[in-house]
């Protein structure tokens, strides 16, 4: 599989991009083909319009970028998807561990899941699978939770404790080191990026087990071209968050990992686990805006990818100084 440079977007400072620019493209579940804005720091959400104008906003700061504005208190929002009950825009809120649900129409908003009440230590994303249920990861707390569409509490995986199994291992016995990034994937199970274990493991809902896919639970920057199960994730000891950050799957089921300490993006193909890089350059150069007018995707300068995003034959991939890269599958 190849790709190209579609288009780079370097966002400057003054519009608030340069202090951790999370997400720019988050894309809704077709039909809904919604595209979400999420502005972390500045605690609000927005939804595109086709002509890329917002139709509505919500949080606790109004950027004034739409004449509708929902006001409630969104501190880091942290993951956008959607309620597969009843439709509202579901977004998980790690600045007060919480999920919420937004109902844009009635400009109205209610708590879905107070997380934090209920003793998961900090929250990650909120994904709906296909039966319906939400599926929530812990950060530094090292556990998924999996809850019905009315917000029960199904089920805890991980013992909130740092560990690692190379084998299949049951839902009661695994752990897990940091979870930094969770996607449902188009065969129905949960993918989970393992971060601090330098790792990809996927929850198989049918035989209740959690199988290892990429890693081998040590740092380093080797394995293209071989199985995912012998390669290696990038490692900064420096950062409080070490790790790869992001995680996406695409139609067909292949992974797009954020490898972030090692500044590329790697895919995993899902016929043969083999997986490769396809952006990005290993030796970058710090806090450097990316050329825009670049067209190989292996020299862009990716120094923090802080998320990914995949939707219509594209890859969307957050920087966090503030630019938006996004690759074009060439058939």
């Amino acid at each position: 599989m190849q790709w190209k440079i579609k288009h780079i977007f370097n966002y400057t400072n003054e519009r608030a991009w340069g202090n951790g620019y999370c997400h720019g493209g988050f894309h809704d579940k077709l039909p809904l083909d919604r595209v979400y804005f999420q502005e972390y720091f500045q605690h609000w959400i927005g939804v595109f319009d086709p002509s890329n104008k917002f139709l509505w906003t919500a949080g606790s700061i109004n950027p004034g970028v739409s004449e509708t504005h929902i006001q409630f208190d969104l501190k880091n929002p942290h993951y956008i998807t959607t309620s597969p009950d009843d439709g509202a825009t579901l977004v998980s809120c790690a600045g007060t561990n919480k999920i919420f649900k937004i109902f844009p129409e009635k400009k109205a908003v209610k708590l879905f899941i107070d997380t934090g009440k209920i003793g998961l230590k900090d929250i990650g994303n909120c994904e709906s699978d296909l039966e319906g249920n939400i599926w929530v990861n812990e950060v530094t707390g090292c556990r998924v939770w999996q809850f019905d569409s009315k917000g029960n509490k199904i089920q805890v995986l991980g013992q909130a404790v740092p560990g690692f199994q190379t084998k299949p291992t049951t839902f009661d016995s695994v752990r897990f080191n940091w979870i930094y990034d969770l996607r449902l994937g188009p065969d129905g199970n949960i993918y989970v990026l393992d971060s601090k274990n330098f790792a990809l493991r996927m929850i198989d809902l049918q035989n209740e087990k959690v199988i290892l896919l990429a890693g081998t639970g040590k740092p380093g920057y080797t394995g293209d071209g071989t199985d995912a199960l012998d390669a290696t994730l990038g490692s900064d000891p420096n950062e409080h968050f070490d790790g790869p950050y992001a995680l996406s799957l695409d139609e067909d089921g292949n992974i797009y990992i954020g490898d972030t300490q090692n500044h590329v993006v790697r895919m995993i193909e899902k016929t043969t686990n083999i997986i490769s890089t396809i952006a990005g350059k290993h030796m970058i150069e710090p806090h450097l805006r990316t050329d825009p007018h670049e067209t190989n995707p292996l020299q862009l300068n990716i120094p923090k990818i802080c998320s990914l995003d995949y939707f219509n034959q594209c890859l969307f991939i957050p920087e966090w100084d503030g630019d938006m890269i996004i690759l074009e599958k060439i058939n």
